[in-house]
């Protein structure tokens, strides 16, 4: 699997958006601000109406909550996954990934670009808090 790098410092959502999508970064930012919908938007960095929004757009549905993370085994096959969870000032903010599991191999496609290796497996040094099921049939979209 080859993750998406988002181009952006906050533009996680709409690379985890591109991965599930199979879209490049610049594909999917331009969809994306096409839908009014921007990387530097503050909103973007603590609201999952976004990237539902543009998995919507796509056809693509997605739980109507985030769920609480309890282990990697009880995760769906495919979900958009909040890590670095943080609050600032009152409000939660979070780094998108991707989680996917397919033939049995489970990964997170993580689109940071200080990364050395974007498509991790070291589950113990990520802390999900919560995540947002995304329906299988969007893992056909998914680059490899």
């Amino acid at each position: 699997m080859k993750s998406v790098i988002q181009e952006e410092a906050t533009g996680c959502g709409i690379a985890s958006v591109a991965n599930i999508l199979g879209k490049s970064y610049a594909e999917m930012k331009a969809v994306a601000n096409a839908m009014g919908i921007y990387a530097e938007d503050t909103s973007l960095w603590s609201d999952t109406h976004y990237v539902r929004r543009m998995l919507a757009n796509a056809g693509v549905n997605t739980s109507d909550d985030e769920l609480p993370f309890t282990s990697w085994e009880n995760l769906p096959d495919l979900a958009l996954l909040a890590i670095k969870h943080h609050q600032e000032n009152g409000k939660s903010f979070w780094h998108w990934v991707v989680f996917m599991r397919k033939d049995g191999n489970a990964v997170v496609l993580d689109s940071a670009s200080y990364l050395v290796e974007n498509t991790r497996t070291d589950f113990d040094v990520m802390q999900p808090k919560w995540f947002i099921k995304v329906e299988p049939q969007a893992q056909a979209g998914l680059s490899t």
